[in-house]
């Protein structure tokens, strides 16, 4: 019957609960995207604050990332064990409460600690969030569907930008900090009224009372009810980690890793240091800040295009276009530093490297069951975050030794291109 579920999914026009559970997932990672950047465009007003330099940023940057990493590797693998929707909640308490905190610090050590348990609520919302629309979609369009629920993320640092632009000079940082810990709190009522558990979930822990949850979610999908839980996949006690490794997932899981290893180097030195580069660049703090703006513009368009070039060519294709095109823009990107074209630039890179980041996504929900799906996403995540700790940290290293913007572009353009290659090669069968 289990099969059964997922052949209808797969086979029947999507009902208003899929939807709706695909907007819900949508909006927690618009938040995502404002919690992640509302540092970087309140970097600039509190480097001149607090009079810090760009190492000091560079370890604010690489907390916040730490804790994703974190949250992403420990604590997102739960969801395959108490259920995606009970840690997207908890995940958004973590998030809201840790970034209203923010606006009252007064130093760098608070900063850091606040950004680091932020960041444990980040990583775990992402892949709990991205399991949960791969489970909820038909086959044909899962890649999509996964894709556009992530573009929430650039949306999110998007309105982030607008935002910060207006209050930061007038209101100053903290008031940002505010706005975007309240719009994290807001949430919550919305998840507990119109977010459904997984299908899958219930099928496989066959938790009291599960059969009749799934059976209310089955009905609302316009489909006839169960009556006992379908033969539920081999039980594991705790967290699966070591499935990722056996013999069907080992070689694809580690080509995952390193790809998203590179691509979150570069992805988080460009969204970390974009508005404080631009600002080098002789641009005013709120053309700086739009910097980073038009960079996640690009970055929607891209992830959105990338989802219908995916269903259409095959992911790994698509990925490794999108993430070597990111390299050569990286090289060229010396010649239009002064030129009107800088903006149009940063948007193109939004476009290129976060659409064939976010396909990576998309590539883990895809390969791994449902069984240790959050799991899988989780931890590819995480080791991809590794690198996005590296990445901001080794730029504020190469920014604070006095390489100017063009050199630093030119260094991160190799691991974009190396990401690109090891996409193309990716072993899965799973995969197209």
């Amino acid at each position: 019957m289990k099969q059964n579920i997922q052949q209808l999914i797969d086979s029947s026009s999507m009902s208003k609960l899929q939807y709706g559970t695909i907007l819900v997932c949508f909006l927690m990672n618009i938040l995502d995207g404002m919690d992640v950047l509302v540092i970087s465009y309140c970097a600039p007003a509190i480097a001149k604050s607090w009079n810090v330099g760009p190492e000091a940023l560079g370890i604010v940057f690489s907390a916040g990332l730490a804790g994703m990493t974190l949250g992403a590797l420990f604590l997102a693998p739960f969801a395959d064990q108490m259920g995606r929707k009970k840690m997207i909640i908890l995940s958004a308490l973590l998030m809201g409460t840790s970034i209203m905190l923010t606006a009252w610090t007064n130093d760098v050590t608070q900063l850091i600690a606040l950004r680091f348990i932020s960041g444990i609520g980040i990583g775990s919302m992402l892949a709990s969030t991205a399991a949960l629309t791969a489970e909820y979609t038909p086959n044909k369009s899962r890649d999509f569907w996964v894709s556009f629920v992530i573009s929430g993320y650039p949306v999110g640092a998007v309105l982030s930008g607008l935002v910060s632009a207006s209050v930061v000079p007038a209101s100053g940082w903290q008031a940002m900090f505010k706005l975007a810990g309240l719009a994290s709190f807001v949430t919550i009522p919305l998840i507990l009224i119109f977010l459904s558990e997984s299908i899958d979930f219930y099928f496989n822990k066959q938790p009291k009372n599960g059969l009749a949850k799934a059976n209310r979610t089955i009905v609302k999908m316009g489909f006839e009810p169960i009556d006992a839980y379908p033969q539920a996949e081999t039980k594991t006690s705790g967290i699966p980690v070591k499935k990722l490794l056996n013999d069907e997932f080992r070689i694809p899981t580690i080509q995952l890793w390193i790809a998203l290893f590179l691509a979150f180097g570069c992805l988080y030195f460009l969204t970390s240091w974009i508005p404080k580069m631009a600002e080098t660049t002789g641009l005013s703090l709120s053309l700086a800040i739009y910097a980073g703006t038009v960079f996640n513009v690009g970055a929607w368009g891209g992830i959105i295009l990338q989802g219908y070039f995916s269903s259409k060519f095959g992911l790994k294709k698509t990925i490794a276009v999108y993430l070597i095109l990111t390299a050569v823009l990286m090289m060229v990107f010396r010649w239009f530093i002064g030129s009107d074209w800088l903006l149009f630039v940063f948007g193109l890179l939004g476009f290129t490297l976060q659409g064939g980041f976010v396909g990576l996504y998309a590539v883990a929900a895809r390969m791994y069951p449902t069984n240790f799906r959050t799991t899988g996403l989780g931890w590819a995540i995480g080791i991809g975050r590794l690198g996005g700790v590296i990445g901001p940290a080794v730029g504020g290293v190469l920014i604070g030794m006095g390489f100017m913007m063009a050199s630093t572009f030119m260094i991160f353009a190799v691991p974009i291109f190396l990401a690109g290659i090891v996409t193309f090669y990716l072993s899965s069968k799973r995969i197209s």
